[in-house]
């Protein structure tokens, strides 16, 4: 069989939040009695929010409670912030009306509604930590599971509406900070070689997405024939053996003083700077945290991975209350600035 729960994903794993960002495992589940969302009525999907949300509420002893946010009221701006602290996906937050999302109040869980399959159940951790995440999502599975029958075959695993989902429908990921190795060009070579184990290497947002500040995606590609532990084990051995190889790079780098030079210097603008455009600025502070994980710089890495979200347009536009690019370019400055003093 595809799926195993029996056996655990790998523990007691080091953080390494030098390279790694974040974890995150999403669990894709479909309802036996309903078409998949590509061919579910306006009427079908209200059905399955019903039905979800009512498990949701039976379960809350074992989940804890869940906001339900109807998308179709969500303002834009809210929902393109959440896709840019990858709360959710790009794609929900620019799905139908009929979407809804059901929400843990520190955004370590999450459900989105007829995204792709009619539930995604996620569970995002700081740093490198697929066991906690996987233990998160994995107790929301079977805590919903009681309430609702999900699409299952004995030798397909869970049904989804996407093909190479079928199986376990687990996708694990990292997200990986590379500046060494992508600025020697190693990132394809790596990816090449990750292909054949059955991962894949992409931007930050997944396929099609810029490495915008040399941060990537590497996640598990492979559902079919292999169990959670499995899929699991595979991406934490090969992220830390990428962690290992950025760090040797890092340390080489960071002897060359035109490298030094380039920490320096962007630590110095953005100290000073007084408008900063987004992708500039996640460019310079993709230079600072490098310095800061080498401990040649005065900064936390993990300041840098927050200022790293905080900028984003969207985000930035809520906190700082800036509603166009000159208010958010000066907004983002400023940040900045009061992060580093």
């Amino acid at each position: 069989m595809p799926h195993d729960k029996t056996n655990q994903p790998p523990a007691g794993a080091p953080h390494e939040d030098d390279v790694v960002l974040s974890t995150r495992v999403r669990l894709a589940r479909n309802l036996r009695d309903f078409p998949f969302p590509a061919r579910l009525s306006a009427e079908g999907r209200q059905k399955v929010a019903a039905q979800v949300r009512a498990a949701a509420a039976a379960a809350e002893d074992a989940i804890g409670p869940l906001q339900w946010i109807d998308m179709a009221r969500l303002p834009r701006v809210k929902a393109i912030s959440m896709a840019e602290r990858r709360v959710i996906s790009a794609e929900f937050a620019c799905q139908s009306p009929q979407s809804a999302l059901l929400l843990r109040n520190d955004e370590a869980l999450s459900i989105m509604l007829c995204e792709e399959d009619h539930l995604r159940i996620q569970a995002l951790c700081p740093g490198l930590a697929l066991s906690a995440a996987f233990a998160l999502a994995d107790a929301a599975d079977t805590a919903l599971g009681k309430h609702l029958a999900y699409a299952f075959d004995d030798h397909l695993g869970y049904l989804t509406q996407c093909p190479t989902n079928l199986g376990t429908a687990m996708r694990a990921s990292v997200l990986l900070h590379l500046p060494a190795l992508a600025a020697l060009g190693r990132v394809a070579r790596l990816s090449e070689s990750i292909s054949k184990l059955g991962l894949t290497i992409r931007g930050a947002f997944g396929e099609g997405s810029d490495a915008e500040g040399a941060l990537f995606q590497l996640s598990n590609q492979v559902t079919l024939g292999i169990t959670e532990s499995q899929a699991l084990e595979n991406l934490q051995a090969l992220t830390l053996q990428i962690a290992e190889q950025e760090r040797r790079a890092r340390a080489d780098a960071l002897k060359d003083p035109q490298w030094e030079n380039k920490v320096w210097r962007a630590y110095g603008i953005l100290k000073y700077a007084r408008f900063l455009e987004s992708g500039d600025a996640l460019k310079l502070l993709s230079y600072v945290r490098m310095g800061a994980a080498g401990g040649l710089l005065p900064v936390s890495p993990a300041v840098v991975s927050t200022l790293m979200t905080a900028l984003q347009p969207a985000t930035l536009a809520l906190s700082r209350a800036a509603d166009d690019p000159a208010t958010r370019d000066l907004a983002r400055a400023e940040m900045i600035r009061e992060a580093l003093s």
